[in-house]
């Protein structure tokens, strides 16, 4: 399903939960393991590609809807220009969590994925992914500079993948139903302050959102001691899993979808919560009352704000590594990177493609091109038993997020 904003098309992005599919991955102390050819100790597998030979004739991926459109009704289509380029046929299968992504790359049929930060680690520490040679890929020396080695997509110092696009999770609410407008995600996590809108919170419903409390205590329950809202060890995630079992019996939605968020703050059932950039500029796009973050603080909340950066990552099993390597580059030049992001709803990984967007004020409105703002956003990462300091395997591994939000939501 499409939407249209200002004459240009934009894909909703299509997360849904990813802790509560049957597709679980036992992480057991992710980091450990032997040595693999890539020049990691700890994860990644596979050799690094050194030189760009000839297409092998096709390339199979796997990726969230809207990241390879093919054409048909009003869909746009970067697939078959990059067939016809590259003569390299493009096979995909649409993956609905990123459970499911890591599934389908287990099976070793798969010569790439556009994983979200809550994939990348668990792809890498079970050796399902090669490393990266981003000497091969020329559009990588134009990708934005903080998307770049960070530690969803760089492991022991090693690229392992290609940033695709990125986005933020925004505190969004009704303006004639919330007042005063609300700077800090305490309107939605403070017990005392929630309550006012008790049945009309919105929450994403994903492990990933414990994420939102241990940030929120980071910033008010500084003896808790909180540095990366990714890394909790017991005490620090078990505050952050109350918090948000506190929050529960003032949530009126868990939402999987955009539209379906779209729809709840249209009919008034939603009145604030958590939302991403493209549910927002919808929203405002047919007038509805809504505001976010809010802009005076630069549409982020003093707290900051969780997000996603997805990276396009080479399997360590690809059959076919020429067509990997060719579409990782395709997919981020400037044309095709501009219109996966409007299509898709979220800001693009590649500076030139500001230059390319349909809508002028794109890059602007989604903060493409604003250091400064992604530097309050924290990416997601997958949680691993094995901490990043000092290398104490005492922090709660994804598991653990997945069995504390089916709690959480009762």
């Amino acid at each position: 399903m499409s939407r249209h904003k200002g004459g240009t098309p934009v894909r909703t992005a299509w997360f849904v939960v990813a802790g509560l599919v049957a597709f679980m991955v036992v992480l057991a102390g992710c980091g450990g393991g032997s040595s693999s050819s890539g020049g990691s100790s700890g994860g990644g597998g596979g050799e690094e590609l050194q030189k760009l030979g000839k297409g092998e004739g096709q390339v199979n991926l796997i990726s969230w809807a809207g990241y390879v459109e093919a054409g048909g009704g009003e869909n746009p289509d970067w697939v078959t220009p990059f067939e016809e380029e590259t003569g390299c046929k493009v096979n995909d299968k649409v993956a609905g969590t990123s459970d499911e992504m890591v599934k389908l790359m287990e099976t070793g049929q798969y010569d790439g994925v556009s994983a979200s930060g809550n994939a990348t680690a668990r792809l890498w520490a079970a050796h399902e992914v090669a490393p990266v040679n981003t000497s091969l890929v020329p559009n990588y020396k134009t990708v934005f500079a903080d998307l770049k080695d960070q530690p969803y997509n760089t492991f022991e110092g090693v690229p392992y993948g290609i940033p695709h696009g990125r986005g933020a999770n925004l505190l969004m609410w009704n303006k004639e139903d919330v007042t005063p407008a609300p700077s800090s995600w305490e309107v939605t996590l403070d017990p005392e302050v929630a309550s006012k809108y008790k049945g009309h919170i919105t929450q994403y419903d994903d492990p990933m959102s414990i994420a939102e409390g241990a940030l929120y205590l980071k910033a008010h329950e500084s003896k808790l001691g909180i540095e990366n809202p990714y890394e909790l060890n017991e005490e620090q995630f078990n505050a952050a899993v109350e918090l948000m079992k506190e929050q529960a019996p003032n949530v009126g939605e868990y939402w999987s979808s955009a539209e379906q968020q779209i729809e709840g703050f249209a009919n008034g059932s939603n009145q604030v919560g958590t939302t991403w950039q493209y549910q927002y500029f919808a929203l405002k796009g047919e007038n509805e009352p809504v505001e976010a973050s809010p802009a005076s603080q630069g549409f982020v909340p003093e707290e900051g704000a969780t997000g996603w950066s997805d990276t396009w990552m080479i399997s360590s099993h690809a059959k076919h590594p020429n067509c990997m390597y060719k579409w990782m580059n395709w997919i981020i030049s400037p044309k095709v990177n501009a219109e996966v992001a409007e299509w898709f709803g979220e800001a693009p990984a590649q500076e030139k493609a500001c230059e390319e967007t349909e809508n002028p004020n794109f890059c602007t409105e989604y903060h493409a091109d604003e250091p400064a703002f992604w530097k309050k956003v924290y990416y997601w990462e997958t949680p691993l038993a094995e901490c990043s300091e000092g290398g104490e395997t005492d922090c709660m591994d994804y598991n653990d997020w997945v069995r504390a939000w089916t709690e959480i939501k009762g």
